[in-house]
């Protein structure tokens, strides 16, 4: 399976951005599908994360601050982030769970820049 994640870039403190991942056709049975980070200096950590039925979860990072979304046809999650914060900043992995299986598959990260 292949994850595509996109929307990454520079926003200024107080911006908005929204971040959106697609697995591949090929993803067949996704569960949990959902988001992490890693901040400079900092472990990953949990942003969100969305189970098929459309239950939701957040991390402490984001809370509050974030909607995340997922479209089960089209095997797509969406991260909507807003209000950021130069700490936000970092490489944001989107990740996908198969029902019955443990294991994480992970998409490329993609960098988010927020300016002062």
């Amino acid at each position: 399976v292949q994850l595509q994640a996109s929307g990454g870039g520079l926003v200024q403190a107080g911006g908005s951005l929204t971040l959106s991942c697609a697995a591949s056709r090929a993803a067949l049975g996704i569960n949990d599908m959902g988001w992490y980070r890693q901040t400079p200096g900092n472990e990953r950590e949990l942003v969100a994360t969305i189970k098929r039925s459309g239950f939701t979860n957040y991390g402490d990072s984001l809370k509050g601050r974030c909607t995340i979304t997922r479209d089960n046809a089209k095997d797509t999650v969406s991260l909507q982030m807003n209000s950021l914060k130069p700490e936000d900043t970092g490489v944001y992995y989107c990740y996908i769970t198969f029902y019955g299986r443990s294991e994480f598959y992970w998409g490329q990260g993609t960098l988010v820049t927020v300016s002062s």
